[in-house]
């Protein structure tokens, strides 16, 4: 079987990745020279924690086996079983990860509440104020800066796959075909799209005016390197109210009882806080949904997050060396995992996995291909 992948990003490369190791040949297309979008501007999280039980949680834990075991083969993903910590300060933080804990998935996430002191011992880097903190021994991380890289010098060692960088696929011809920009034709028994943020053009003519999928643009940094160890990946309690793994009563009181910072709440602001390769941190994020979106970064989320960090280590941050925005696609629905969907005979739309497409990405291919019978 030939599959031709539109789209670099790590939706698409685990397209690729899923079909050579069935033993078919893959022609990659992107429209870049090489992947520039939410794939790489994000943060390299395997996020299990606030995951929505069910399909959404499923999902995760089957892409987090998979992140792990392609992780032995392709070591420059960076793949680190780091878990997560989100530190708490008052009681009603408190109460919503006792509430977490107690859910019934609370073991297939590594959901422990512990002391001050016992979050302290398995990152000593957060020497700031707080009374307890929720583990997720589940979550993990990769580098996604050079994950699409890195797993594409594995697919090339293959002798199964093409890559075809700087082109973008502007027509659909026949069953299974596309034409680029080039004028070259493509031919293979299935198409992916998986185009991630590029709604518009071919994907707008092939789907329709109806795509349930929408674009939702954010801002994040990173820093110089902090000069020890983050052993754990950070979030704060805003992360309870924006993950659907925390509704519940008492995520209510926590809205009702301790409302959100107002630049937090203006921007839909979350801590998620992870540590890069060579120790520098990167830090998010903002979400965006109305559009048409700004085309500047705004300075307070940036001085929010600062301080929120800063509170947790209890030390300054290291000097920012980049802020960027981003955009990526997510389902309308946003209990749905991804949309995917097919526009022509033979070709396939797959996007809208929302801030989830690093996590579930693997698990998204898998369903795919089997789906497809590859």
């Amino acid at each position: 079987m030939r599959v031709i992948v539109v789209g670099a990003g790590v939706v698409g490369t685990m397209h690729a990745w899923h079909a050579v190791s069935r033993g078919h040949e893959v022609v990659q297309i992107e429209r870049e020279s090489e992947a520039r979008g939410a794939s790489l501007r994000n943060f390299g999280q395997i996020w299990i924690s606030g995951r929505a039980g069910g399909e959404e949680l499923e999902t995760a834990l089957r892409a987090r086996e998979l992140w792990e075991a392609i992780g032995e083969r392709v070591p420059g993903l960076g793949f680190r079983a780091c878990g997560s910590l989100t530190p708490l300060r008052t009681a009603h933080e408190v109460a919503v990860a006792e509430a977490a804990v107690a859910r019934p998935d609370a073991a297939a996430r590594g959901y422990k509440l512990l002391t001050a002191d016992e979050a302290r011992a398995l990152n000593p880097a957060l020497r700031g104020a707080f009374t307890a903190a929720l583990w997720c021994e589940r979550d993990a991380a990769v580098e996604p800066r050079t994950a699409q890289r890195a797993l594409k010098e594995q697919l090339l060692a293959s002798g199964r796959y093409t890559y075809l960088g700087g082109r973008e696929v502007r027509e659909v011809v026949g069953t299974a075909s596309v034409r680029d920009d080039h004028g070259d034709v493509h031919t293979g028994d299935a198409v992916i799209l998986a185009t991630g943020a590029w709604l518009g053009g071919l994907v707008r003519e092939l789907a329709g005016p109806g795509l349930p999928v929408r674009r939702v643009r954010l801002q994040m940094m990173q820093t110089d390197p902090l000069g020890e160890p983050l052993t754990t990946s950070v979030a704060d309690a805003d992360s309870f109210r924006y993950y659907p793994a925390y509704r519940g009563e008492a995520l209510d009181a926590l809205n009702a009882g301790q409302p959100q910072d107002p630049v937090a709440a203006e921007h839909r602001m979350q801590l998620l806080m992870v540590q890069r390769r060579d120790g520098g941190l990167t830090i998010g994020d903002t979400h965006e949904y109305e559009h048409p979106f700004a085309f500047d970064t705004v300075e307070e989320p940036y001085e929010h997050l600062t301080r929120v960090v800063e509170a947790f280590l209890g030390r300054p941050l290291p000097r920012i060396r980049h802020r960027w925005a981003g955009v990526y696609a997510q389902c309308t629905d946003t209990a749905r995992v991804v949309h995917r969907q097919q526009v022509r005979d033979g070709v396939w739309l797959v996007t809208g996995p929302g801030g989830r497409g690093m996590t579930c990405s693997p698990a998204i291919a898998e369903t795919t291909a089997d789906q497809l019978g590859w």
